[in-house]
């Protein structure tokens, strides 16, 4: 897809502007800019004499939104959001009114063959965000024992089916290799009934899990939940969107357990049913905010960024 060509739609963009409450001349985090529409209304709220600092690990994604976001006042930078502190202090920085992390995928990577996203994919099981660093998708499925595949599946997935969908890949790989994602939805169809919910694939689960592991998901956000407070100037917002109930839990307790926070959103937002008639896909979107106390120390300020977990072995 060309660069500008997205064709993602951002999910809750008047609740989060609602959230964030952007004004003209303040500095705003984007860091998971992913399609561009959440960047794009901060940046035309903060207007000329403010900033969007949008951050993605997917260098795609940065291509396809760069023409979108010409001209107006966005710095884009291919980083991992847990590196914030980093990041803010290279462009001299002191601190941000507010940082928005969407940690859905893009329909841009959805869209893409060569990313394995999309179940319908010929291409290549990958599902990494940044196509050169870490492992592919394609070889956990490749080498992981059964034992260590139900265990992904069932930490990362919550998937009830995991010791028959794990024992059954051991069984296909012995004649060939699973390489596309197409391959692998197929297999799991194949052993997992199908819900009544016909609106969720039977194989989400077990692509939420390989792309968790591959992405380090799960500890990237742990990581970024603590340090990224500290770059919030006092009174600044931290609104997070989170599409299932692992990312969600770890965000809602951190938000809760973290002194230099008040919790603005007692209950996630969610979408709107007129939003869910023009995008089926925000319907798991919770968005939670929360702001920094005026008090608030700065305990966590320098700490050095932390190596993710790696995938089971």
């Amino acid at each position: 897809m060309a660069a500008g060509g997205t064709q993602h739609v951002p999910v809750l963009l008047a609740e989060v502007l609602a959230a964030l409450d952007p004004q003209p001349g303040q500095t705003i985090v984007d860091g998971t800019v992913g399609g561009g529409g959440h960047a794009e209304a901060i940046a035309d709220r903060v207007g000329p004499t403010g900033l969007v600092v949008g951050l993605d690990r997917d260098p795609l994604a940065l291509e396809r939104v760069e023409q979108r976001l010409a001209g107006r006042p966005v710095k884009l930078i291919q980083a991992n959001y847990s590196d914030l502190p980093e990041l803010l202090a290279q462009l001299g920085i002191s601190g941000v009114h507010g940082v928005l992390l969407d940690l859905g995928l893009s329909s841009d990577q959805l869209a893409d063959p060569e990313r394995g996203f999309s179940f319908a994919s010929s291409g290549p099981l990958d599902l990494r965000f940044n196509p050169l660093e870490g492992e592919p998708a394609w070889r956990l499925v490749e080498r992981l024992s059964a034992e260590h595949l139900q265990q992904l599946f069932s930490r990362y997935g919550e998937e009830r089916f995991s010791p028959r969908i794990a024992r059954r890949i051991v069984e296909v790989r012995r004649r060939q290799p699973i390489r596309t994602s197409a391959e692998l939805a197929e297999l799991v169809c194949s052993v997992v009934p199908r819900s009544h919910d016909t609106r969720i694939h039977p194989a989400t689960r077990v692509f939420q899990a390989l792309r968790i592991a591959v992405n380090d998901e799960l500890r990237w956000l742990e990581i970024g939940l603590r340090r990224i407070v500290d770059c919030l100037l006092p009174g600044g917002r931290l609104a997070i969107i989170s599409f299932h109930s692992l990312e969600d839990r770890r965000v809602k307790e951190a938000f809760r357990d973290d002194a230099r926070l008040d919790v603005v959103t007692r209950h996630p937002v969610t979408a709107s049913p007129a939003e869910l008639g023009r995008n089926p896909r925000a319907r798991s979107a919770k968005l939670r905010v929360a702001l920094r106390k005026p008090d608030a120390t700065t305990e966590h300020a320098n700490l050095p960024p932390k190596k993710a977990l790696s995938p089971p072995r």
